[in-house]
This record gives C-alpha cells, structure tokens and sequence, in this order.
C-alpha cells in the first residue's frame, strides 16, 4: 500500500428490498470506462467498515474505483428485520446496487459475505462483471452438523437470529445454491487462506471446482486474508479485477506481507 493520504468514506443509507441499507463509498463519484465499480461484502459480525484498507486502495490512484460497502442486513447500522436468509441478502445487494444506479460491478465476498456474492452471481448475473470470493466454503451440508455458535456476552453490533439463521443455512444449505453454481459464468477467483484458516480448505477448494473455469489461489494468511496480508491479497485482487497475468493461479505461501493492526478480532464462518 502506498502513503496517499485517503480520502474518508461517505456514509450513505439506501431504502434497498424493503429495509435500510447503510453503505461506505470512496473513490469518484462516477466509475472511469476502464475503471469499473467494486462492490466489498464483508464477513458474518463485521460491516461494511472492515474493507477501508482495501477500499481506500482501490479508491486512490491509479486504480480510482468508486468502491461501495454495505452493510448487510442484521449488521451494523442496516436494519435487522429478523429474516436472515442468503436469498434475501443478495436480493438486498442487488437492490441497493439499482438504487445507487450501478449497472454492473466487480463483486468482492468474504466468507458470508462470499456466500451473498455467489448467489447475487446466481440470481442476478447481469450485475456482476467479476467475481472474488475470500475464503469462502461450498454450500455442501455439514456432517456431522457444526454446534450452535455461543453467544458473546453484552450488546452486540449485529442481530443474534442472524447468526442462529446463518448457522442453521451453513449446516444444511438450500441444494439449489450448490446446483447453481454452474450458473455463475463471469470470471471468477476464489482466495483460500491456507492451512492456518478455520474454513477447511477442502471446502474452498471445493467451491471453486464447481464454478466453471474458477480459478483457485491461497495465501498463506488464515480465515482474515484481507486483513492479515493485506498487501497478497491486493495484489492478487488487483491482478484478476484488470484481468492481467491470470490472477496468480498458483497457490502461494504468502510470506512477507506485514501484518493488519485489527488481526485481533476473531469471527467464525
């Protein structure tokens, strides 16, 4: 990352599929012609806040994307209506993208929100230009199913039922998700974070082997790529979005990298 002083992000909130979204944006107010939008969905516990390293990068010249961040539902300051299903999130994507006026974007998921990004590709594939998902497992039921995540203690920043309805969809997701993947067509890069990840890598691997023509990197960095490697990933990132040099289709140790100052927080997939 360079030392460009970033421009803050503008706090936006959307009436998107019958509730309030809210979003960060940076970069211009309109996408360049060669410069297409990208649209970041962060993980299960986070918010649209977690991507600034990343969409600041991105903003800032000479990439000068207009980046878009939401909030997903049950997150953060969007509305938590208590109706938490992969469906009704994409559909949120897809409808605060039209609010926005953003035709097509690349499209950026981690881990639940990588789940959300493939099925807005599924569903809504005239949206999404390319397709990145970090760390991110097939939709394939769990067996044996995995225990009912704990509840922290104290308030917290997202809606308990989203995690109760999140967990249940991971044990036992919809088969149409994994029958539809076939479905997903535009170039697509799948990011694993190596041995060190709490997502089995057989999973990630998984996933990409039922995207056509997917192509699979890993960064040796565990479940928080972006966060933990920040460098890797946004050269990775960065190669696939402008579509030079095969998006590094090896699999990488991803030494070297220094480490991101919010690496402490711990989220389950």
């Amino acid at each position: 990352m360079d030392n460009t002083e970033p421009q803050p992000a503008e706090l936006l909130t959307v009436e998107a599929n019958g509730i309030a979204l809210a979003c960060r944006t940076w970069g211009p107010p309109a996408a360049l012609p060669d410069a297409p939008p990208v649209l970041l969905l962060h993980c299960r516990g986070a918010d649209g806040a977690d991507w600034t390293p990343v969409a600041e990068h991105l903003a800032a010249p000479p990439a000068t994307r207009r980046v878009y961040a939401p909030d997903l539902r049950g997150h953060g300051r969007s509305d938590w209506p208590g109706r938490y299903t992969g469906e009704a999130m994409a559909d949120d994507v897809r409808a605060l993208l039209a609010a926005l006026g953003v035709e097509r974007a690349d499209v950026v998921g981690h881990s639940l929100g990588g789940l959300v990004a493939c099925l807005l590709a599924q569903r809504h594939p005239a949206v999404v230009r390319r397709l990145v998902l970090e760390d991110v497992c097939a939709p394939v039921p769990l067996d044996p199913p995995r225990p009912p995540t704990p509840r922290p203690a104290g308030e917290l920043p997202f809606d308990w039922a989203m995690v109760r309805a999140t967990d249940e969809q991971r044990n036992a997701p919809d088969p149409v998700w994994r029958e539809h993947m076939a479905r997903i067509t535009m170039p697509t890069l799948v990011i694993g974070g190596g041995p060190t990840s709490l997502v089995p890598q057989e999973q990630v691997a998984h996933l990409a082997g039922l995207i056509p023509d997917a192509r699979l990197v890993t960064l040796d960095a565990g479940h928080l790529v972006h966060e933990t490697r920040p460098e890797e990933f946004l050269a990775v990132l960065e190669e696939f979005l402008d579509g030079r040099a095969g998006a590094r289709t090896r699999s990488g140790s991803g030494r070297g990298s220094r480490p991101s100052a919010r690496r402490g927080r711990s989220r389950r997939a």
